[in-house]
């Protein structure tokens, strides 16, 4: 009888041996020493800022054409759109009134043009321009438009800027710059007050960063 009681214990634990032997053991046996070290993350330049030079042509309505130089400051907020801050300044001749009135229309022959203004862009047409047939360099054609204000002869005017341009990347950091502007601003130095219309072609350098 004793015999066969101890029989059925060891049949009845013989799977309990068995699933135990079968289950992995989560003991590591090789613990790898890995050392730590610091890595510094590249810090790329954005390049959503600009500054730049321009010199062109400014003609003043009912006054000709005379040379414009000047400064622009933008900020790229996407690919395709930017602000733009920019001064310019020129010096207009009344000497075809002159020779007709000796007074002239100016206190003086020539009188300094300065203005300023805020302007939003948009990138129309983005893509490459190529030089040669081996050369091909990244560009942009814009619109672009905003409000400033003129200062001429002792007066000064709030002003509408509207126009386009083209610009060309020859590299992540510098830029060459075709703009077409028509400056809007009123003046009464002929003895009415008119809305005037003085368009301006400039070519300047530019500096991202």
């Amino acid at each position: 009888m004793f015999k066969r009681v101890l029989a059925c214990l060891v049949l009845a634990a013989l799977p309990g041996l068995a699933s135990a032997q079968a289950v992995p053991s989560n003991d590591q046996v090789v613990v790898p020493q890995v050392d730590r070290r610091d890595v510094k993350r590249p810090r790329l330049p954005s390049n959503d800022f600009e500054i730049g030079l321009f010199t062109g042509t400014y003609a003043t309505q009912n006054f000709g054409s005379s040379a414009v130089t000047g400064v622009r400051l933008g900020y790229h907020v996407t690919e395709d759109v930017f602000v733009e801050a920019a001064y310019g300044q020129t010096k207009v001749s009344d000497e075809l009134f002159r020779q007709v009135f000796a007074a002239g229309i100016f206190p003086t022959p020539s009188q300094k043009l300065t203005y300023y203004n805020v302007s939003a862009g948009y990138n129309l047409l983005p893509g490459e321009i190529f030089i040669g047939r081996n050369i091909a360099k990244a560009s942009s054609f814009y619109v672009i438009g905003g409000v400033g204000s003129t200062k001429f002869v002792d007066k000064t005017e709030q002003t509408f800027n509207v126009g386009f341009g083209m610009r060309v990347l020859f590299n992540d950091w510098f830029a060459v710059q075709f703009d077409v502007r028509d400056h809007i601003f009123s003046q009464d130095l002929l003895g009415k007050r008119q809305s005037t219309q003085n368009p301006e072609i400039t070519l300047g350098l530019t500096v991202l960063f």
